[in-house]
């Protein structure tokens, strides 16, 4: 990335809102006790520091997150990771619903979260705002998004991505003219009306047969074109649904900013396990190791991880971990896991431990309730194990499309994914 956007925001300010979104029904039950921007990626990260991480890294130090739904371990992460000194007027902070004397009600969707916390960002000077999603992986200079915005005058400009027919059912889809100006736009089109929403793509996407632009849910508004969309339509709730529409088939000017890097949505269990196993390809698409864009997260006092006569094939592994298995394969695995001897693992996510247990502990567990690690002797393949997991020996877990979907007590499956709750207790022997 280019980092001119500093002097460009003394006379540009900008305030950021990233969406924390709603219930995350989409990800339960890595939601059933955590927010999802507070979802574990990547073995150390958690889904929000990646729009964190691209404001920092694009210059934008003024940051809300906005969330209404299981939201303390989201505020402890914000606090314990985004402080910045005295000296800068950076912030990174939470934003949860609450009664005010013009709204008694919770966020009703994406724009009315965002109409609700108008008042807290009068606090700060700024002319523009940048709306991003808490769920997505991604890097992105929002500085040349913001640069194109300005230099095309526009009233909003919405982040866009090139995509294929079978994928452009699944999002809001933009037609553009030569200039960028989008001129009509269509909620997730059926197959057979997408013909006409072709636009004129680059040589390079065209010959990938890319010729649909998506909306990626990034959106930066003028501040007055977005009060003045809130005022117009005061019963709106959602972005994609009402105000994108409403502004397009207004007098506003509307641009498209086409992004062309690697962006994945990570709202849905599937898509959750695929980005993070896509983490551990020789060159995976998403970089988490650059010596300028770094992505930022809590910096934990762990020791570095310990592998005994382990075979450790394409995976990827935090800091903290006391690692025997015999084989790890096509994995994800968190901080401070712990795996026993014999214990194979392949095509899995294993998320890790809030905390190390004692040497005592560990004696004290028994065949029913196991220590908090993966025991001896398991089989453990297509698998997401959340946090603190007491997994005891000779457990055998086999995702895959012969299973049902569905709620299972200690386990539950999603598109053939095994998962494994915070906090679950699997006694030896258990097959599932």
């Amino acid at each position: 990335m280019t980092r001119t956007y500093s002097k460009f925001n003394k006379h540009r300010p900008v305030i950021s809102v990233i969406l924390g979104g709603g219930q995350g029904t989409r990800l339960y039950p890595l939601t059933k006790m955590r927010s999802k921007p507070a979802v574990p990626i990547a073995g150390k990260y958690r889904l929000v520091d990646i729009p964190i991480s691209n404001c920092l890294n694009s210059g934008m130090r003024r940051i809300y997150v906005l969330t209404q739904f299981n939201s303390a371990s989201l505020n402890r992460h914000i606090k314990n990771t985004y402080n910045f000194d005295v000296f800068s007027s950076g912030f990174v902070d939470i934003l949860a619903a609450e009664q005010t004397p013009e709204s008694k009600n919770w966020y009703q969707g994406t724009a009315d979260a965002v109409r609700q916390s108008l008042h807290h960002m009068e606090n700060h000077r700024h002319d523009h705002v940048l709306i991003l999603s808490g769920d997505q992986l991604y890097q992105m200079d929002y500085s040349r998004m913001l640069r194109q915005h300005d230099e095309t005058d526009a009233d909003l400009t919405v982040g866009t991505i090139p995509v294929r027919a079978e994928d452009a059912t699944g999002f809001g889809i933009m037609k553009t003219d030569e200039e960028k100006e989008i001129a009509n736009f269509v909620e997730k089109p059926k197959m057979e009306e997408l013909e006409k929403w072709q636009s004129n793509m680059p040589e390079k996407f065209a010959n990938e047969g890319r010729h649909y632009l998506a909306s990626m849910g990034i959106y930066i508004f003028k501040k007055e074109a977005l009060r003045e969309l809130f005022e117009g339509m005061p019963d709106a709730t959602d972005f994609g649904k009402e105000i994108i529409p409403k502004a397009i088939n207004s007098d506003l000017n509307v641009r498209s900013y086409e992004f062309d890097g690697y962006w994945t949505d990570i709202g849905t269990i599937k898509s959750f396990f695929e980005a993070n196993l896509e983490l551990t390809s020789e060159l995976p698409q998403f970089n988490f190791f650059d010596n300028e864009d770094f992505i930022y997260t809590r910096a934990r006092m762990l020791p570095a991880s310990k592998l005994s006569g382990t075979t450790f094939d394409h995976s990827v592994l935090a800091e903290g971990c006391i690692i025997e298995a015999s084989r790890i394969e096509r994995s994800v695995i968190g901080i401070r896991s712990r795996i026993g001897r014999g214990t194979s693992i392949e095509h899995s996510i294993i998320m890790g431990n809030d905390i190390f247990q004692s040497q005592e502990e560990i004696e004290e567990g028994t065949p029913e309730h196991p220590p908090m690690a993966i025991g001896q002797r398991c089989f453990i393949s297509n698998a997401i194990i959340d946090k603190n997991v007491h997994i005891g020996n000779d457990v055998r877990i086999a995702g895959g499309d012969h299973l049902d979907d569905g709620d299972y007590g200690n386990y539950h499956v999603v598109d053939g994914i095994v998962i494994i709750p915070k906090e679950a207790v699997i006694p030896d022997g258990t097959k599932i």
